[in-house]
């Protein structure tokens, strides 16, 4: 085995997903905690004299208790290096998660015990199973009252579609919940409490066959657990590798992640479980990992990570190859070569320099406007990765800068964060660019936007909602054009790259123009625009 090869086979890549308030970003911190990131865990919901979370960064995550962006933790443990994708949870900010979920390997899907499978969970799974990765599910919150676990496993089926393969079951639950079985080894692990979940559970190891197992845990749990065994050990999901990896079925986990029960025995067998880096589809052909020529794609850009440089910071995924500090890599849609002079290994906002990058790995670039989201940048033959993601907007205001002396800052404030992805920025036809119209996927998106306007570059604005919650790029011939009779409830704009786009107050508006002019293309996206004509030039 190569070094290349050995390095690939320690890497884990994923992101954890869920519906808001499930406990994703308590889980991430315990992770972090059971791995050595972090001595003392903190959580979103501490008193003030308590820490952060560690991957909520922004201050307006730590203001408002969510998580807004996504980040990026890397740490090691077992001999692994784990990159752990935090994404958010609320729907609003579901373009940035989506846009993550491809750069991850697979997926930990994080579900409330007392909830079951709820919306946001629903859309994130849809995504992780077009891709085919593998979803790994932890059921937490088992020590709050909740849904018997056989139960959890038929609404998984019913709502999701996919059968599950118990790996842990719980011992008891709300206040009697014990601990976890693990059905390879045949243990029980119980738990003692520990104050805030702040520090490592300490656990005792009981083997089921122990004659004093009803004295252990109680009579009633015992016979319960017993019962529940036998029942799955006879009709449950065996835990197939294979059917795992085509995301068939999900290995199934309980654990309370407050309370640590359960979390580093799951890190163990998640890492067993989990695949090392995929091969990514590209333009050329499937790119494998081991292949001997760097080549990675930027899926997200992040500005003012660090306050007092006011930088703007490309996360690449590595696919394939050796990354080497200060090497020159191209980028295909400039067409132009690149020094990577200041590579950085990310955890949250903290950076360090990183002399190399393996497959799986994440890591961060200066982005002096160099990069552009779902960029490629490789040695070698240029390739260009597939299935970069990206969403219509459904929500436009117009954003008007209050102070007139602001306006170099507001102006390259509005550039840079348009830049990230989180907003799209549309204009007038043939009118200046002093106030323009956002478009965003989540109207929350709109505070985060003018909160960051003001705490990162000093411009306080105003926002005009606009009734419009449908976008569409036009392209076709100048006479077509001319023909169409927009009528009322549509705005015609141009976006950042000049293409031609109208926003439809009503689908039934927007579908009476579609229908009645076929010699157009109304396309959802203005990646649909730039494929059509890539392929139209092919």
């Amino acid at each position: 085995m190569t070094d290349l090869e050995h390095q690939i086979t320690r890497r884990r890549t994923f992101a954890i997903i869920s519906h808001p308030d499930a406990g994703k970003t308590t889980l991430t911190e315990k992770l972090l905690l059971y791995g050595g990131a972090i001595q003392l865990a903190g959580s979103v919901t501490a008193k003030k004299n308590r820490r952060q979370a560690t991957s909520d960064w922004m201050e307006l995550e730590k203001q408002r208790g969510i998580s807004i962006t996504s980040t990026v933790l890397q740490f090691e443990y077992g001999g692994c290096v784990l990159n752990l994708l935090d994404t958010p949870g609320h729907q609003d900010f579901s373009e940035d998660t989506y846009r993550t979920l491809v750069a991850a390997d697979s997926a930990v899907m994080l579900i409330d015990n007392a909830r079951g499978v709820e919306p946001q969970t629903i859309k994130l799974f849809a995504v992780c199973r077009q891709r085919g990765i593998p979803i790994f599910t932890f059921i937490n919150k088992m020590d709050r009252p909740g849904l018997d676990p056989l139960d959890l496993m038929a609404n998984l089926e019913e709502v999701l579609g996919i059968r599950s393969a118990p790996v842990f079951w719980p011992i008891g639950d709300g206040d009697q919940f014990q601990g976890v079985y693990d059905r390879q080894s045949s243990q029980l692990h119980l738990y003692d409490r520990v104050q805030h979940g702040a520090n490592k559970a300490p656990v005792r190891i009981v083997d089921l066959s122990d004659p004093t197992l009803d004295t252990i845990i109680g009579q009633g749990p015992a016979q319960k657990l017993r019962e529940d065994i036998e029942l799955l050990d006879v009709a449950g999901e065996p835990l197939d590798p294979e059917r795992i990896a085509k995301g068939e079925i999900t290995p199934l986990f309980f654990g309370s992640a407050v309370t640590n029960f359960g979390v580093e025995r799951f890190l163990k067998r998640f890492i067993d479980l989990a695949p090392a880096p995929m091969s990514r589809s590209a333009q050329e052909g499937e790119i494998a990992p081991n292949e001997a020529e760097f080549r990675g794609f930027v899926f997200k850009i992040q500005a003012n990570m660090d306050p007092n440089h006011r930088d703007r910071v490309a996360f690449l995924r590595v696919v394939s190859g050796r990354f080497e500090r200060d090497m020159v890599a191209f980028n295909p849609r400039s067409k132009k070569s690149v020094r990577l002079t200041r590579p950085q290994k990310l955890f949250a906002s903290d950076r360090e320099t990183v002399e190399v990058a393996y497959p799986g790995d994440i890591i961060g670039l200066t982005n002096p406007g160099v990069f552009q989201l779902g960029d490629t940048v490789c040695t070698g033959t240029p390739v260009r990765f597939r299935g970069f993601p990206r969403f219509a907007p459904e929500h436009f205001g117009v954003l008007r800068n209050r102070r007139s002396e602001k306006y170099k800052q507001f102006q390259k404030g509005i550039e840079q964060l348009s830049e990230e992805g989180v907003v799209q920025l549309f204009h007038e036809i043939n009118a200046g660019r002093t106030e323009p119209i956002l478009g965003v996927v989540g109207q929350l998106q709109f505070e985060v936007i003018q909160f960051r306007l003001l705490s990162e570059y000093g411009v306080d604005t105003g926002l005009d909602r606009l009734p419009y919650n449908h976008a569409r790029w036009i392209q076709g011939p100048e006479e077509a054009l001319k023909e169409v009779y927009w009528g009322m409830g549509t705005r015609r704009v141009e976006d950042s790259f000049g293409n031609f786009v109208c926003l439809f107050e009503s689908p039934w508006g927007m579908n009476h123009i579609i229908e009645n002019n076929p010699k157009l293309r109304f396309l959802a996206t203005a990646l649909d625009l730039s494929e059509s004509q890539t392929d139209a030039g092919a």
